[in-house]
């Protein structure tokens, strides 16, 4: 899928998104994951792994809401964790090599650009979503024991620990809602443009409020199958990555084609 000319140093126009968007960006994507599965792969196993690891100092320093909290925070840098296979949907767009060195390349040559800097803000972000959360725990649970997995369910289970689940996750929603609509066409616009990130930045979230609920169910879909994608200790990661990985750059390239067409 080859995307028109235009100016690289202004976001381009995205077309308006609707379903049958979606099922091609996906189609697209779940095409380019088994096309090259080993850097879709590559990339999700390192999170799942970082997730076992984040898993095993949970437990066993008996600290498991941090395991909660990082569980609901991780669909925030989701998209920025999966920015490699931007890269690698771009290059077999473009009919370009697909190799380690070319893909390697391509990233490391980003850490001169905008693309570090809306990353940082993504990981800051997700930092202070962890002392907010904690400061949430606190809030509504005090000094509640949570020595192991079995102890904190029983906490979480009660009123004030279904209230602090009920708060937080509004509070998580509304950092999901500016995470998601100030990037989810800025991180891709970042790699085919070249232009600052505070534009991209904009240039997204008036995508996003221009086309609210079609765009909002996008970010919902990429938070559900996030999360239904770490309940098999972190294992779903390995597809549902790769896939919304590939999915985003096609979202992003079909909208600038599309806009072309209307």
């Amino acid at each position: 899928m080859d995307m028109p000319a235009d100016s690289v140093t202004r976001p381009p126009a995205l077309g308006r998104p609707d379903r049958a968007l979606f099922a091609e960006a996906l189609a697209l994507a779940w095409s380019d994951f088994r096309a090259a599965p080993r850097f879709g792969l590559a990339v999700s196993g390192v999170y799942v792994v970082l997730g076992w690891l984040i898993a095993w100092i949970t437990v066993a320093s008996g600290t498991t809401y941090w395991l909660v909290l990082a569980a609901m925070g991780f669909p925030l840098i989701a998209p920025f964790a999966a920015v490699a296979l931007y890269d690698v949907s771009r290059r077999m767009d473009l009919r370009q090599p697909l190799t380690w060195r070319a893909v390697l390349a391509e990233t490391l040559a980003q850490r001169t650009g905008q693309l570090p800097v809306l990353g940082a803000a993504m990981v800051i972000l997700f930092l202070f979503w962890f002392f907010l959360g904690h400061m949430i725990f606190a809030l509504f649970l005090g000094l509640s024991p949570m020595t192991n997995v079995s102890t904190g369910l029983d906490v979480y289970l009660t009123a004030n620990g279904l209230g602090m689940l009920a708060f937080g996750t509004l509070v998580g929603g509304v950092f999901a809602l500016v995470l998601f609509s100030t990037s989810v066409m800025a991180l891709p616009m970042l790699l085919d443009r070249d232009i600052d990130v505070i534009t991209a930045m904009i240039a997204s979230a008036g995508y996003v409020r221009r086309h609210p609920v079609p765009m909002l169910g996008w970010g919902l879909m990429i938070a559900g199958l996030t999360v239904l994608a770490i309940v098999p200790g972190f294992l779903g990661l390995l597809v549902v990555l790769p896939l919304l990985g590939h999915a985003s750059w096609h979202l992003y390239a079909l909208a600038v084609v599309r806009a072309r067409q209307e």
